[in-house]
C-alpha cells in the first residue's frame, strides 16, 4: 500500500470519530434525514456518505478500492471545511452538528 493511501486512511480514521454502530443508528433518526443538500426529496449527499462510511468502517484495509480511498479523502475534506465553520454558542441541537454527524464526526465527542 502506498504511503499516500496510508495517510488517507489515517486521516479518515482521525476525523471519523463515530463507530459504525453509532453512525448507523444516527442515520436512522429524523434529524439525520432532514439535514444536507438534496434534490427533490432524494437522500442528502451527507446521508448517503454516512451509509458509505458505515460500510468502509466494516472493511479490512486490504479490501479498500481506489473509489473507497477517494471517498475517504472527500470525508476528510468535508469534515475539515465544516469544522472550520463552527457556529458560536451551544451546538448540541444544531443542523451544523447534525450535518457533521452524517459524515461520521460528532463534534461533541
Amino acid at each position: 500500500m502506498a504511503d499516500d493511501d496510508k495517510s488517507t486512511i489515517k486521516a479518515f480514521h482521525d476525523v471519523v470519530n463515530m463507530t459504525a454502530r453509532e453512525l448507523s443508528q444516527w442515520l436512522e433518526t429524523d434529524d439525520s434525514l432532514h439535514v444536507g443538500q438534496k434534490d427533490d426529496g432524494d437522500e442528502s449527499i451527507g446521508h448517503e456518505s454516512g451509509r458509505r462510511i458505515v460500510a468502509l468502517l466494516g472493511k479490512k484495509q486490504s479490501a479498500y478500492s481506489e473509489d473507497d480511498l477517494a471517498h475517504m479523502r472527500k470525508v476528510v475534506g468535508y469534515v475539515h471545511r465544516h469544522t472550520a465553520q463552527r457556529p458560536g454558542g451551544d451546538i448540541e441541537h444544531t443542523r451544523w452538528r447534525y450535518s457533521l454527524m452524517n459524515w461520521g464526526n460528532d463534534p461533541l465527542k
